[in-house]
């Protein structure tokens, strides 16, 4: 069959080269279909229930809420885990399914069932589902601010209530309508309510309730249609207007008669413009702000989502009041070009390497063109493969392209061809006859195509175990083996169809092969180096089992982690403050932080959220803030050779001498990445599971005491889960029995004072604000004289709240976490300056030995380790089976155990070169250093394929095992240093290049580049020896 689509494409060489332009139009269109990102999104498929309960603390909001949904998603299909966060009036449980299940499936799911446990709720709260996005859709955020001296219509300067009415009613409606976005959710500011805040001495005096007031305006707020009449043929609609639209129309509204006189609202109370009791704000270079973040639907494309708000946004800023500003602060646009300028950049000078070795080596700038003609086409079909199959342009899916690979196949048929053609050229100069020269391109091509094809089939299957990972390193591998996996084949058919075919057309003429200087002077090095390696060819072996067993103890001691970190170019910091601090001390808290944070000149803009926003996806309490800092280029620094780790170091300085904080410093995506792969922010965190929460706060905190004591911990802290002061007004039963009332009177009092009550909606045309009924704020704020608020009796008189209630302050739980179904506690830590794996080795021993944990109390440890070890667990037993299927493949084509194992020796010796590289380079293994291994293991094989099939034929043709030795090695030395020069150029880019986004390559690079080298050096040298010693006895009784 090959040697039909050989002789097809050689026969029909001007159809199989018009066939390219196909290719050219369909990969073009491809690529702007493209969806492009900087990471893969490795978001499990997961939906957020989220329940809003004001009042509810944070036990209550457990068992009334969390446990009941929690109790009714137990069984779903496809579920593989819950866990759940109860605060203080939220409660959010997130569900996680199995990969694979369709989001909008699960979604349905859930909606029937929490349809189930509406009625076992508490009355008036309904859970919500979050947004369908995944947990890195937050892809674009935005302030809204007054420039100074800018003024409201009234004459007033903005404040926040205002900036948020902005967001609401301008900005987010119009957002909310770009394709692709979800959600905008907004934090910062005061949703804007009309409050009426009655005094209660003057309530007293006119013998009145608060309720009396809620009862009022319920009463007067309205708009009533009563039918319709017909009058001379006419029809006339009867409507009565009775709706309150102004603060005016609030105060003259009356309450009750006392004496036949009318007491209006403004006799008893206060009307003004407030604010609703928030859960977040947020704040810019030190001054609080309105922040609306754009969520992104889940499976679109980022980068011209992002692309869009932003267009959408300088559309929006004319239709805003003067002076208000909305103005751009995060664009994962600029890190996702950033991280493709690195990839383009890896990838283009890559090419460029490769094809100035081809034509250095060549010594033919026809061919070499021919050969370097393969990676564009190969290029531009995996792109149509990428777009079919759904995989995203980002730095894992291309960053294991290594050119050098692809053009592999076709550097080994035209290095054949042009042998060939030089050697069938006329004595006289003459041209080739066009018949035969097709028959020497055909019968070139065919003499080297079988181990090209097995080389690249070999190539493609070692990617096969990355097939097999799962869940988060699955959805990180899986494309950037697909991508290469596509490159390769598409390589393959190029090499088949139009690389024959162009040499057929264009390698017409007088041919010269001109051996370059180059190999030339490997020649005359490698012939003295070859003959003495046969000649002591035990001792070659020997060195070699030796590097091997050196490489696989140095192995040891590299360290491990999952992924090496990626340096987005920006930096987060988490800052943390006394658990119960309020959401006012924290934005003047915050404040000073940013305002020290905007002292360094590296910073361009420093913004902040803190608490929870509107849509509560990151649900935190008002004490933690997440601090985004954007910083300048780096050639815009006062030094520009200073790195950001430097800088983190001075900024973290900084930051200590502020009191109240501490601080967790992370990077905008890899915080929320962190987050996603286990519920824990940490590159560590250890769970301790069990029922009373006193006795896992213990346990927690001498598990802390162990991990903070461990090389490499930094950011060591145990979950805040205790401290949050609260005010609880415990009715005495007796005393308010003997007045007639029950618990839930003194309750709904309490609540509407404190808490307050709506009482309708005022409309103004779209806009719609609660109108709210609640103390005024300087009697709320005033917990002593608390006591001596008048609850009204069921005779019409009053007692003091004292009377019949407990005043009492004391700390209660913060938040309580569970995890399928059990309470759960976090002990969190990154590592710095050490490998992940042997820090958790260590932690896991040491916690072992020296914290004891009650019976019905146990660990378990997540976060980015996690992924390690499942990656390494499965690789561990696919990898060993893809190389016997190697070997099986190598019995096949050689119908020889003891050839196949010659060639198979070549993959140890090729890991010793990348393992030697990394040590070198001071990196840890990774599951990228490990692709780079997979990508090697194929590569090692390649060469010695090509050699020992050539070896082979030539000692069948003359019998002489030595000489047939020599002369095949020195014949294929070409084209096996064309492939190995080729494949480690083309990933010389990846193994230097700074940008952003280059940490994640690099492992892959450097091992290709020195494992490359190694089996480079084993092709040359031991491979020759070791045919020696296995074939010297039977060749030399065929000999005599």
């Amino acid at each position: 069959m090959i040697t039909s689509i050989l002789r097809l494409s050689i026969e029909r060489r001007w159809l199989v080269l018009s066939l390219i332009f196909l290719l050219l139009g369909a990969g073009v269109w491809s690529f702007q279909q493209l969806p492009i990102d900087a990471v893969p999104d490795i978001t499990n498929v997961q939906v957020q229930i989220n329940t809003d309960a004001p009042g509810y603390s944070p036990l209550e909001t457990e068992q009334r809420i969390t446990y009941p949904v929690e109790t009714a998603l137990a069984g779903l299909p496809s579920l593989d885990y819950t866990r759940s966060i109860s605060r203080y009036g939220l409660s959010q449980v997130t569900v996680v399914f199995q990969d694979g299940t369709d989001p909008y499936f699960a979604r349905n799911l859930i909606n029937e069932r929490l349809g189930t446990i509406k009625s076992s709720l508490p009355p008036g709260l309904e859970p919500e589902m979050g947004p369908i996005a995944t947990g890195l859709g937050e892809i674009f955020m935005y302030t809204v601010s007054a420039l100074p001296g800018a003024v409201q219509a009234n004459g007033e300067p903005y404040d926040p209530t205002a900036l948020r009415e902005i967001q609401d009613w301008i900005i987010k409606p119009q957002l909310a309508r770009v394709p692709g976005v979800v959600e905008i959710n907004s934090i910062g500011g005061y949703n804007k309510q009309y409050h009426v805040t009655p005094w209660p001495a003057k309530l007293l005096a006119y013998d009145l309730t608060m309720e009396d007031v809620v009862s009022a305006l319920r009463a007067n707020n309205d708009n009533r249609g009563a039918g319709y009449v017909e009058r001379n043929g006419q029809q006339l609609l009867i409507r009565s207007p009775g709706q309150l639209a102004t603060m005016t129309d609030m105060e003259q509204v009356i309450v009750a008669n006392r004496s036949g006189a009318p007491i209006q609202i403004r006799d008893v109370a206060e009307v003004s413009i407030g604010g609703q009791l928030r859960t977040g704000a947020a704040t810019l270079n030190g001054q609080e702000t309105v922040l609306g973040t754009a969520m992104m639907l889940m499976g679109e494309n980022p980068r011209s989502i992002s692309r869009a708000v932003a267009e959408r946004l300088k559309t929006i800023q004319q239709s805003l009041p003067e002076g208000i500003v909305a103005e751009e602060v995060y664009n994962r646009t600029i890190l996702v070009d950033k991280a493709i300028a690195t990839v383009e950049k890896n990838l283009l000078e890559g090419a460029l390497l490769v094809i100035v070795v081809l034509f250095l080596l060549l010594g033919n700038f026809r061919a070499a063109l021919i050969t370097a003609a393969v990676i564009p086409l190969a290029m531009l079909a995996t792109l149509t493969g990428m777009v079919r199959t759904g995989v995203s342009a980002n730095l894992m899916s291309l960053g294991a392209l290594d050119f050098g690979l692809i053009v592999d196949g076709a550097v080994i048929i035209v290095e054949n061809c042009i042998r060939r053609l030089s050697m069938a050229q006329p004595s006289s100069g003459k041209k080739l006859p066009l018949d035969e020269r097709l028959e020497v391109v055909f019968n070139a091509t065919n003499e080297v195509i079988r181990p090209s094809l097995f080389g690249v089939l070999i190539i493609t299957i070692v990617y096969i175990p990355l097939f097999t990972l799962t869940g988060v390193e699955g959805k990180m591998f899986q494309p950037m083996a697909a991508t290469v996996v596509m490159a390769l084949l598409a390589a393959l058919v190029l090499s088949l169809t139009v690389v024959p075919a162009a040499i057929a057309v264009f390698m017409s003429g007088k041919v010269s092969e001109k051996e370059s200087p180059i190999i030339k002077g490997a020649k005359w090095l490698y012939k003295p180096l070859l003959t003495a390696a046969l000649r002591l060819r035990w001792l070659v072996v020997t060195v070699a089992a030796a590097l091997v067993v050196v490489s696989a103890w140095l192995a040891t001691t590299l360290g491990s982690e999952f992924v090496p970190q990626l340096n987005e170019g920006d930096f987060a910091v988490q800052a943390l403050r006394t658990t119960g601090t309020g959401l006012e001390q924290s934005v003047a808290m915050q404040e000073m932080l940013e305002a020290r944070i905007m002292e360094f000149p590296q910073v361009s803009t420093v913004f902040a959220r803190i608490g929870t926003p509107e849509v509560a996806t990151d649900p935190m309490p008002p004490n933690i803030a997440d601090t985004f800092v954007m910083l300048k280029p780096i050639e815009e620094w006062p030094d520009p050779t200073q790195t950001k780790d430097e800088l983190l170091i001075q900024v973290q300085e900084a930051l200590e001498q502020l009191p109240g904080n501490n601080y967790e410093f992370t990077q905008p995506i890899e915080m929320r990445f962190n987050e996603l792969i286990s519920g824990v922010r940490a590159d560590l965190g250890i769970k301790v599971f069990g029922d009373d929460l006193d006795q896992l706060l213990a346990s927690a905190q001498s598990i802390l005491e162990v991990v903070t004591t461990i090389d490499g911990a930094a950011d060591a802290r145990v979950e805040q889960v205790t401290g949050l002061p609260m005010l609880s007004i415990h009715p005495k039963r007796m005393a308010i029995s003997r007045y007639g009332l029950n618990v839930a009177d003194v309750q709904d009092y309490v609540s509407m004072a404190m808490g307050g009550e709506s009482a309708g909606l005022i409309f103004e045309g779209d806009r719609r604000f609660e109108l709210a009924v609640r103390l005024p704020e300087t009697l709320r704020n005033d917990i002593d004289s608390m006591g001596a608020l008048p609850v009204p009796l069921p005779d019409g008189s009053y007692v003091p709240l004292a009377e019949i209630a407990t005043l009492e302050i004391a700390p209660a739980p913060n938040q309580i976490s569970r995890e399928n179904g059990k309470r759960s506690i976090v002990v969190t830590a990154n590592v710095r300056d050490r490998d992940l794996g042997s820090f958790v080795a260590e932690a896991e021993q040491r916690v072992l030995n020296e914290v004891t944990l009650p019976a019905g109390y146990w660990l378990e440890y997540g976060g980015t380790f996690e992924q390690l070890e499942s990656a390494s667990q499965r690789l561990s037993i696919v990898v060993p089976l893809t190389l016997v299927l190697i070997l099986g493949l190598l019995v096949m084509a050689f119908g020889s155990m003891k050839d196949a194992l010659i060639i198979f020796t070549g993959v140890p010796l090729a890991l010793t070169g990348g393992v030697l590289a990394l040590w070198l380079r001071d990196m840890p293994l990774s599951i990228s250093a490990g692709v780079g291994f997979i990508a090697l293991s194929g590569v090692a094989v390649l060469n010695g394929l090509v050699m020992l099939a050539f070896i082979r034929d030539l000692v069948r043709d003359t019998g002489d095992l030595v000489s047939s030795i020599v002369e095949g090695a020195l014949i294929r030395l070409r084209p096996v240093l064309m492939t190995a020069l080729v494949a480690s150029l083309g990933f010389v880019p990846m193994a230097l290049n700074t940008g952003i986004g280059a940490e994640v390559q690099r492992p892959l690079a450097t091992v290709v580049i020195g494992g490359i080298i190694s089996s480079t050096l084993l092709t040359l040298l031991v491979l020759p020896a070791l045919y020696r010693i296995f074939h010297g006895r039977e060749k030399r009784i065929v000999k005599h």
